[in-house]
């Protein structure tokens, strides 16, 4: 059986990163996948430990989720569901949520992103489009 290994050629992965800084520096993308029924809310920053600042406070209003995606049970017996909602930085009351923010939609300057789980969600985060493929042990670290 021939393949290629995804880790550092399309994606990298943060398995726990609630509340945790995320460099969007060398990917185009981060998908958060959620799970628990809560609120999941993004906050972004300049620097890694800079403020992190809600939509609210941008003007127009920083809005990146209109799109997300649900499942009824975390174990892929059940199918996604999609879920329009009006623009938001955060995915309301939701059953394991997964939304995918991309850099493209991020405010000038601002390249860190964190995904916060309101009482007791979980998160894993993966960055993909990686802009340059490493070797897993070479990849940068993207809580750094």
């Amino acid at each position: 059986m021939a393949g290629m290994e995804g880790l550092g050629r399309v994606f990298n992965v943060v398995p726990i990163a609630g509340g945790k800084a995320i460099s969007m520096k060398l990917c185009s993308a981060v998908t958060f996948v959620c799970t628990g029924t809560d609120t999941f809310s993004l906050t972004i920053a300049t620097a890694f430990a800079g403020t992190y600042r809600n939509g609210a406070f941008f003007t127009p209003a920083w809005a990146p989720l209109t799109r997300l995606y649900t499942v009824a049970a975390t174990d892929g017996t059940a199918a996604w569901v999609r879920v329009t909602q009006t623009g938001a930085d955060n995915t309301g009351a939701r059953t394991n949520p997964t939304f995918t923010l991309f850099g493209s939609q991020l405010p000038d300057t601002y390249c860190y992103v964190k995904c916060t789980a309101g009482a007791t969600g979980l998160v894993t985060a993966i960055a993909h489009d990686l802009t340059a493929g490493r070797k897993p042990a070479n990849l940068a670290l993207l809580g750094a």
